[in-house]
């Protein structure tokens, strides 16, 4: 897969994959289909695994060629030894965990640096929703309220204070709507939020 499809299928992704340097060793946490890693593999020659725990996932990865761990999230990283990657994505799956404090410390523990993407649901369209007395459901929120998987609403000041009381170092933090960048009001405007993450030196 090269950047142009990438760009064309998931314009999320292709934004999040220029953090990621060249030949690094990433590990996808849900990994869903593959279709992160095995850009990152063809074009930017990196190497590393997918971790995912549903069965048409795992398949649809493995025959991107990428390596997957079926592995429930849930449980942690704990077959993984500190600063085993140089880079772990977590997009758009922290939402769905039940323990989003102890999932986003084994993400640094494991990674030198973690990029993790997550609704907004902050976003304009969302309040209103709300405010009209329905949940919302939008691009980055796709489900009903019954069928969700999403466990978890957090808004960009939101995951800010929380890296901040992990004792997390953002290094860059940008909103996306419709997979470009929105400078102002981010919070309000942008429908995906996207974190680049390390742990803080003493």
């Amino acid at each position: 897969m090269n950047f142009a499809e990438l760009s064309s299928a998931r314009p999320d992704l292709a934004f999040i994959a220029h953090w990621v340097r060249e030949g690094a060793h990433v590990l996808d946490v849900g990994c869903g289909d593959g279709v992160m890693m095995d850009y990152l593999q063809s074009d930017k020659r990196c190497t590393g695994y997918g971790l995912e725990l549903a069965d048409p996932q795992v398949l649809a990865s493995t025959q991107r060629g990428v390596r997957v761990i079926q592995q429930d999230f849930e449980n942690g990283l704990g077959i993984f030894g500190d600063n085993s990657f140089d880079t772990v994505l977590c997009l758009s799956s922290l939402q769905m965990m039940k323990h989003v404090e102890d999932r986003l410390r084994d993400i640094v523990r494991v990674g030198r640096e973690a990029i993790v993407s997550f609704p907004n649901f902050a976003y304009w369209p969302h309040r209103v929703a709300l405010l009209k007395g329905r949940m919302p459901v939008s691009k980055s929120l796709p489900y009903q309220w019954y069928d969700t998987p999403n466990v978890r609403c957090a808004t960009i000041k939101d995951f800010q204070e929380l890296a901040e009381e992990v004792g997390l170092e953002v290094i860059e933090c940008v909103a996306l709507a419709e997979g470009k960048t929105v400078s102002f009001l981010p919070n309000l405007r942008g429908d995906l939020a996207v974190f680049r993450l390390r742990k803080k030196t003493s």
